[in-house]
């Protein structure tokens, strides 16, 4: 859909250039607008992994956006196509101006347009709130959990369970310190990819965090726990935006458990949301039931449904996940490799898994 154009009631939806400032100008103020529709992401699935990006963009009678929704075409001979909102993120579905709700209906049968000619075998628009369009079902297959941020980090650590306090101070105790920013980079990656290893699933390559660092300096958040020795044990990259953080990935080594490293990671961002004057944090998805689920309840907060919108020629559900059973071989086989092996056959596999 590179020069046709979807209208629907008074709103004119195309996939067009839009000028990066306008779209995040426009996402900046737009409910329910999320870290995931910014521009910059758009760029870096088009630059960085390779993919082909639409930028859908619905525009009133006058011309003003009214609308926006980013997709990316996920292609693999092995896994099949897809069309997502946004891959490797939480959020990212149609977003439309307060005063324009019906854009987001316009952009969705404009995405649907899209999926159909490219001959998608499912289109996932994951929207955080839930909006009903006829003819797109609903996937309710993962979850995340959120907590309301105080003004003091002192109060919110007097309202977490006691066991909780007392797993925060153990890698205290224990000599462990955290570290903050770009310069994170490296090491937040070389656990990262160990801990994807150890769970049998490819990781993303360095080159995706150079690429988030450099085009979303104001957002991206990179957090290193170290311990005793000064070696890398945890590690943490989230994004900030409008008064949320949102953590998007997470690791921690098997070997420093004992410590409870992640339990420090988890609690040194809040901390570091807290000064940044956020007002929730968003521990990302995860499965409805599953161990990280409950890792995350601990902490006090909320379970969030997350209800993606699907279409589909085939009745396929879910894109590929690393840990489907059909993978399940692949996923032992692959805890067994090196770590070099891994580190560099995986960033070519895990682009493909949105």
């Amino acid at each position: 859909m590179t020069t046709e154009a979807v209208t629907k009631e008074a709103f004119r939806v195309a996939a067009e250039d839009c000028d990066a400032r306008a779209w995040d100008a426009f996402v900046m103020e737009a409910p329910g607008a999320t870290h995931a529709h910014l521009s910059a992401w758009l760029e870096v699935a088009r630059a960085t992994l390779g993919h082909q990006t639409v930028r859908l963009v619905a525009r009133d009678g006058d011309g003003a956006i009214a609308g926006v929704l980013p997709l990316v075409w996920i292609r693999s001979a092995l896994f099949g196509r897809f069309l997502v909102s946004m891959p490797w993120l939480d959020s990212g579905g149609p977003i439309a101006a307060a005063e324009a709700p019906g854009a987001i209906d316009a952009l969705t049968d404009a995405a649907r347009h899209v999926a159909r000619r490219g001959r998608a075998h499912l289109m996932e628009l994951r929207s955080r709130d839930h909006h009903a369009v006829a003819g797109l079902s609903v996937s309710e297959r993962k979850l995340t959990v959120t907590l309301p941020l105080p003004a003091d980090a002192e109060a919110l650590f007097k309202s977490l369970p006691s066991k909780v306090r007392s797993q925060v101070r153990r890698p205290l105790n224990a000599g462990c310190t955290v570290r903050f920013g770009p310069e994170q980079r490296a090491p937040f990656h070389a656990v990262y990819a160990r801990h994807m290893r150890d769970l049998g699933s490819p990781a993303q390559g360095p080159r995706l965090f150079e690429a988030v660092a450099r085009s979303m300096p104001d957002h991206v958040e990179f957090a290193v726990v170290y311990d005793a020795a000064g070696q890398p044990v945890a590690s943490g990259c989230g994004f900030a935006f409008r008064g949320e953080f949102a953590l998007v990935w997470a690791a921690a080594l098997r070997r420093a458990s004992a410590e409870a490293p992640n339990m420090l990671l988890y609690w040194s961002l809040m901390e570091r949301a807290i000064e940044r004057r956020l007002r929730m944090f968003d521990f990302g998805r995860c499965t409805p039931g599953s161990g990280t689920h409950r890792f995350k309840r601990q902490w006090g907060g909320t379970d969030v449904p997350l209800r993606w919108l699907q279409w589909s020629v085939n009745g396929r559900t879910a894109p590929p996940q690393a840990r489907d059973a059909r993978f399940r071989l692949a996923g032992a086989v692959w805890r067994r490799l090196p770590l070099g092996f891994t580190n560099a056959c995986g960033p070519r596999v895990a682009r493909l898994i949105p």
